[in-house]
């Protein structure tokens, strides 16, 4: 029977890209594993199919020859190899193809929580802080105190009891992993007596129960930069949990909020301050002092005939944005205020006020009122 076309087995076209390629594989054998398929020997067949397929495919130099010779590429000797051009180490070679898609789920390689040698990396560590505004605009070294695991001073962070060292585990030859053959493939997976660490502790250390880290908390520094926002993440490197028996460290990741402020409202770089003014200020003009928000006083310079929500721009009296020689701006928003409690002089020279005012004086309200009756006059 004539085999398959090794782009159709893969539901690709043969335009397709080493990622296309790769994820169609990923896709498909996942669907047709036998371990998901127990028993299932079309699956199996399938799985084969598709594996074969993506081995000749994911090579560059394969790939060609069977784009221009197709599946003769592999007979004949062409393919450099036994049956179908994959010689003897086609098994070990499907190993690497099922490390590379799905060690996160078998173990393999590359993980982030595995050093190297197997070593756990220690767990990354979350601290929130509380800064005021006027502390996020001029930035500040704070000390923090920090729970955490830190590496056992009494056997050096390796587990072992002063004066032995972990032995090579028996089960894995000190590589961390064991390799499990299912008749056409093999499939490496983290060695289930050292879980990966390859080598094992007899004697554990007394301090830290063969752990390599005890529980401590240090004081640390953080330098808080001008200009962080609330939300702001500062990174310190190797700062978080210590790895297992001898592990990387992780890191300590500092989430900074802002409190608050009693006065002021910041949109990134600019800041906002509404500030009352006596009625006679905005109808009059004058000059008001406003506070700034690194802690001085202002004069804003207000013109007769303001009105409420009006801004009055500061410029450079906002924040300064992070890492670089910016600052924002401060925009002043003026509330007029009506008059209350008044006695009974300040009543009567409203009252008078009000009898020599004319439509110059108000012309929104004049202008308003006007509309208002013609509207009456029409729809009446």
């Amino acid at each position: 029977m004539a085999k398959r076309d090794y782009y159709e087995t893969l539901g690709v076209g043969r335009d397709a890209s080493e990622q296309d390629l790769k994820s169609a594989f990923r896709r498909l054998a996942k669907e047709h594993h036998p371990d998901a398929n127990p028993g299932d020997k079309g699956s199996e067949q399938k799985f084969k199919d598709l594996s074969e397929a993506y081995e000749a495919l994911k090579d560059p130099q394969k790939r060609a020859a069977y784009d221009r010779f197709g599946h003769a590429a592999f007979e004949g000797g062409r393919g450099g190899g036994g049956q179908h051009g994959f010689g003897p180490d086609f098994a070990s070679s499907m190993s690497d193809i099922f490390d590379d898609l799905f060690g996160e789920f078998m173990g393999g390689r590359g993980g982030r929580g595995r050093g190297g040698n197997g070593r756990e990396r220690g767990a990354d560590l979350r601290y929130n802080m509380e800064i005021t505004l006027a502390e996020a605009f001029s930035g500040k070294t704070a000390q923090i105190r920090v729970p955490t695991s830190i590496a056992c001073e009494t056997c050096s962070g390796s587990g072992a009891k002063a004066g032995t060292k972990p032995k090579p585990c028996p089960t894995c030859g000190g590589q961390g992993k064991v390799r499990a053959s299912q008749g056409f493939f093999t499939i490496e997976r983290t060695c289930p007596a050292c879980h990966g660490r390859g080598e094992v502790i007899e004697d554990p250390c007394p301090t830290c129960s063969g752990a390599g880290r005890v529980t401590k908390e240090r004081t640390l520094s953080v330098n808080i930069p001008a200009g962080v926002e609330d939300g702001t993440r500062i990174r310190l490197a190797n700062e978080g949990e210590a790895g297992l028996r001898g592990g990387p460290t992780g890191d300590l990741y500092i989430f900074l909020s802002i409190k608050p402020h009693d006065f002021f409202q910041r949109d990134g770089a600019d800041i906002f301050c509404k500030v009352p003014i006596s009625m006679t200020t905005a109808a009059l003009g004058g000059q008001i002092e406003v506070p700034t928000v690194e802690g001085e006083m202002t004069r804003v310079k207000i013109p007769e005939g303001s009105e409420s929500g009006k801004q009055f721009r500061l410029k450079g009296k906002g924040m300064p944005v992070l890492r670089s020689k910016l600052t924002g701006d401060m925009y002043i928003q003026v509330d007029v205020e009506t008059p209350k409690n008044l006695t009974r002089k300040q009543r009567e020279l409203l009252e008078e006020f009000e009898k020599l005012s004319h439509k110059g004086t108000s012309p929104e309200s004049a202008g308003f009122f006007a509309r208002v009756k013609d509207f009456l006059g029409k729809s009446g």
